[in-house]
């Protein structure tokens, strides 16, 4: 990622955010944009072989056991391109985070959060300590 004034950042070979940097420097950055990018190229690329092969598999089987199967697993696959499309949506909001400055900090304190949460989860945005609060209370409301 290129910030505003300056040249594309090229990361060091193996490179691995680390708590002894600077929070959200420039390497960072580019770290998890390229990391969004190719978890999004990778969802792109598996939903046009599951639009592939619905489209060539041919929902005509003379057997009702074997079309009600192949009904059942395109639904199936459809749900999870569904759930896959609004992961690419909540990617690219993080892609746009790290463009404005704000990717890496807490959207309920501002706060940092952890690397490794963004690690294990790059399309964060609450800290482990906000999302547990919010998780807690839709429990309390749950339970009302």
């Amino acid at each position: 990622m290129a910030s505003k004034n300056s040249l594309p950042i090229k990361l060091p070979p193996h490179y691995r955010p680390s708590d002894e940097e600077e929070f959200m420097n420039p390497q960072q950055r580019e770290y998890f944009r390229q990391k969004l990018l190719r978890w999004r190229e990778e969802l792109l690329r598996e939903a046009n072989i599951t639009l592939r092969h619905l489209t060539e598999e041919n929902l005509q089987q003379p057997d009702m056991a074997d079309r009600a199967s192949l009904e059942t697993d395109h639904a199936i696959e459809l749900r999870t391109r569904d759930r896959e499309r609004k992961l690419i949506s909540k990617i690219d909001e993080a892609l746009q985070r790290i463009i404005d400055g704000t990717y890496g900090y807490c959207e309920e304190t501002d706060e940092p959060i952890s690397l490794r949460r963004l690690e294990a989860r790059p399309i964060a945005t609450l800290s482990l300590e906000a999302q547990e609060r919010h998780e807690r209370l839709e429990r309390t409301h749950r339970d009302d």
